[in-house]
């Protein structure tokens, strides 16, 4: 069956893809490439060699499903702990999208991303444990990954409203993951150290533009809180 997507209104936009809530799964979204950044455009604005690459290697949810793939062989159901989990591909009107968890606070609404959170409440003290805890269990599991970025990690309430913890839900692809299972335990949680101190020095340099009023852009902005069936449906209220 084909998800009918194109009258939704998505929740979130990235630079190649958007999310939608799934039509028949409200704990999960679907994420599918953006009308305007056909494969085929990547591939177009890189220079030679990569614009020699088959279409498959630009494409953004095969590699998540393949990245996915590798932690839950390599770390089991632990790493869910950190990251949200993928359920694989799907037929939709806007193309083969890939379905994920949807984190979702206690009481129902899309939960925040670190980013926004940050921007609308500061670094308080809950969110410096949940923080802390991430990455200390990301320095024990040696996780291999770019750089963690503020806009792919979401901040989820418990049914209290506080904070529970932090959830990565884009951007783990790491090109030489494998080869990184490969080396010493301790190579790996240096590499993951630096991650961590890197992650650290975006939350630190978005608190002072914070303090100065400039506005971070929109990247980790919720269009809709999930809840709002007339934005899900692609209704006007």
């Amino acid at each position: 069956m084909t998800l009918q997507l194109s009258a939704l209104e998505p929740f979130a936009r990235g630079g190649n893809r958007l999310c939608f809530v799934h039509p028949q799964h409200p704990d999960r979204c679907i994420k599918v490439r953006r009308p305007d950044r056909p494969l085929t455009k990547l591939r177009a604005q890189k220079r030679f060699p990569k614009n020699l690459r088959p279409l498959s290697s630009f494409d953004d949810n095969l590699e998540e499903f393949r990245v996915m793939k590798r932690l839950h062989d390599h770390y089991g159901d632990e790493i869910f702990t950190l990251v949200s989990r993928c359920f694989g591909f799907e037929d939709t009107d806007m193309g083969r999208g890939i379905t994920s968890e949807l984190i979702r606070d206690a009481d129902g609404p899309i939960s925040h991303t670190l980013k926004q959170y940050l921007w609308d409440h500061g670094y308080t003290e809950q969110c410096q444990q949940v923080v802390n805890r991430f990455s200390r269990l990301w320095l024990e599991l040696a996780v291999p990954s770019r750089d963690l970025i503020l806009h792919n990690l979401v901040v989820q309430r418990d049914s209290n409203g506080n904070l529970q913890r932090l959830v990565i839900i884009d951007g783990l692809g790491a090109p030489n993951m494998l080869p990184d299972w490969l080396q010493p335990l301790s190579y790996r949680r240096r590499k993951a150290q630096r991650k961590i101190q890197n992650l650290q020095e975006r939350i630190e340099e978005l608190l002072s533009q914070r303090g100065t009023g400039r506005f971070p852009g929109y990247h980790g902005q919720l269009y809709h809180n999930g809840l709002d069936n007339d934005r899900i449906n692609g209704e006007k209220p």
